[in-house]
């Protein structure tokens, strides 16, 4: 089966142009109406004053060959279908429509398709009375002792080069002249964890698992070798050696770090970092990317290419252009570290004595240790059945450092802050970070003057601002809520107790959960069943309530 965004395969290419040219930032770019088998995109704002470059292929590298028209680079670009050179006709069509006086340059990738068909339309093109030359990329060096060196990455810096030339007004023989000292001063060498996937055709799964391979081709040819290895730094290592050969002086170069589409951005940042980190790295004067420029569908995999500069060189590297695919070569620079200030992970807190909140802090850490059993049996009707054992683990915690005679007892405002960063650590998961919020909320207000039932509301009110849950959701709060709000009121403690069990209750009649993990559940798993937090803190309030303790 194929796994293909697409509509028709038929209908493939020119949907995936017509996206292209709705797309572009530019608006410069249009697509020649010369038949309907014919696929040229053309610069809309192109006058013919200057030589025209020409370049194309087969689809399935975008944004190559489209992405790359635009002032300062392509005049035009022939598509053929996927990984298919497009036709003679195509080609002529190209050259007949965008060509002046000056005459047009084709920069074709080294494949027997392209080199024939537009080798054919460019003695066309002469004979109709057209200046046209061609000039071949051969920069792939994976597969060395081959007398035909395949076009890949590279081709983009050439078009790249050669645009300026063409934009300054020089002539068709010194504009192919820059575009030759550019294929000469290119290399480019890539690695793929898998093939590309074909539309309509099943994927070759040749590349074992943990294995890559060295120089597969960008239409998913075979490469030079396998390497038994996936780790980045030892694939970075073999490929920079190779390259390096190709500069045996060391001189200054423009790297350029292509993505053959299935490469995350993420790892497009590892791998120029390592790549930077070697010693090809210290060589390299400009970048480009990483980013994709010349890819093979969905392949997972990346090349790399060097350009050896020199002044003329660089200076059309630089250039500014108008075409929606280029990405501007930037200088490479050590990253700047900005120093900072730490942050302490915990507060530090003076351990004080009040016989009275122990009491308080016993009752409840006791109380919630002691329903761990229950309280996993309970959610493992409703959720994933560790509710008991997350609140006896943070309950666990704070009694511990409680005996340990480590908590400001005497400071309520630092006794709720620490409980709230102890719970952070202990807790795990979105449970632990919720009390967490509440307990130091809770614990600010108190040291702006606020009482103690005001400022647990406002603790509980943070817990529902960013965790999202509210009253009727089916969660801890609707036992909360209730209780916190009686203790507004001044209410005593049976009645918060029998507030916070109302609560509870309420959310055994509940048909839905919109919070936490029953809220992917039917109304038939939550019929009569209380929500686990709910019935916990009924169960601590209905202690505090037998003791009297506030």
């Amino acid at each position: 089966m194929s796994q293909f965004f697409m509509n028709q395969k038929s209908g493939l290419v020119n949907e995936a142009i017509e996206g292209a040219l709705i797309s572009s930032g530019y608006h410069n770019i249009s697509q020649l109406d010369v038949g309907p088998d014919i696929r040229v995109v053309v610069r809309n704002d192109w006058d013919k004053s200057r030589v025209a470059l020409i370049s194309g292929g087969g689809s399935g590298h975008e944004p190559a060959h489209v992405g790359f028209v635009g002032k300062g680079m392509l005049t035009a670009a022939v598509c053929g279908d996927i990984f298919a050179s497009p036709s003679v006709d195509a080609v002529l069509s190209a050259i007949v429509n965008v060509t002046g006086k000056k005459g047009c340059l084709l920069i074709v990738k080294n494949y027997t398709g392209d080199r024939l068909n537009f080798g054919l339309a460019a003695e066309k093109a002469k004979k109709l009375g057209f200046k046209v030359d061609l000039v071949m990329v051969t920069d792939d060096i994976a597969l060395p002792d081959n007398p035909q060196p395949r076009g890949i990455a590279g081709t983009a810096l050439v078009h790249k080069v050669a645009g300026y030339a063409a934009e300054q007004g020089k002539s068709l023989k010194d504009v192919t002249a820059l575009a030759n000292k550019a294929i000469a001063a290119t290399a480019s060498i890539g690695l793929a964890f898998s093939t590309c996937h074909v539309p309509g055709e099943k994927r070759d799964d040749r590349v074992k698992e943990g294995q890559s391979e060295l120089g597969m081709g960008i239409h998913g040819e075979p490469g030079a070798s396998t390497l038994k290895t996936q780790n980045s730094e030892e694939i970075v290592s073999v490929l920079v050696e190779k390259l390096a050969k190709h500069n045996p002086d060391g001189k200054k170069v423009a790297l350029l770090v292509n993505n053959l589409g299935g490469f995350s951005a993420l790892e497009m940042a590892v791998l120029t970092r390592e790549v930077l980190k070697t010693d090809l790295g210290k060589t390299v004067k400009q970048l480009v990317g990483p980013a994709t420029l010349v890819s093979a569908l969905d392949m997972k995999g990346f090349s790399l290419s060097t350009l050896v500069l020199t002044p003329s060189l660089e200076e059309a590297l630089l250039a500014p252009v108008e075409a929606s695919g280029w990405q501007s070569a930037v200088k490479v620079k050590a990253p700047k570290v900005i120093k900072g200030k730490k942050v302490a992970s915990q507060q530090k807190v003076k351990p004080s004595e009040n016989a009275r909140v122990a009491a308080v802090v016993k009752a409840i850490c006791s109380t919630l240790v002691g329903l761990e059993s229950e309280l996993n049996q309970l959610d493992a009707k409703v959720g994933d059945g560790d509710t008991g054992s997350t609140f006896a683990a943070g309950a666990g915690k704070v009694l511990k450092d409680l005996k340990a005679k480590a908590l400001p007892l005497d400071d309520l405002s630092s006794l709720l802050t620490y409980v709230g960063e102890q719970l952070a650590v202990v807790m795990g998961g979105s449970s632990g970070v919720l009390m967490s919020i509440m307990f130091t909320a809770a614990g600010q207000k108190l040291e702006e003057g606020e009482p103690l039932a005001k400022a647990l509301s406002w603790g509980l009110d943070r817990m529902q601002h960013y965790g999202g849950a509210q009253p009727g959701h089916r969660t801890m709060i609707d036992a909360l809520h209730p209780a916190f709000e009686a203790l507004v009121a001044g209410k005593d403690l049976k009645k918060v107790a029998t507030a916070a069990k109302k609560g509870a209750d309420s959310t055994a009649k509940m048909r839905s959960a919109k919070a936490g993990r029953s809220s992917y559940l039917n109304k038939d798993s939550l019929n009569g069943v209380k929500d686990p937090g709910a019935y916990a803190v009924e169960q601590v309030f209905a202690e505090l309530a037998k003791g009297g303790k506030a």
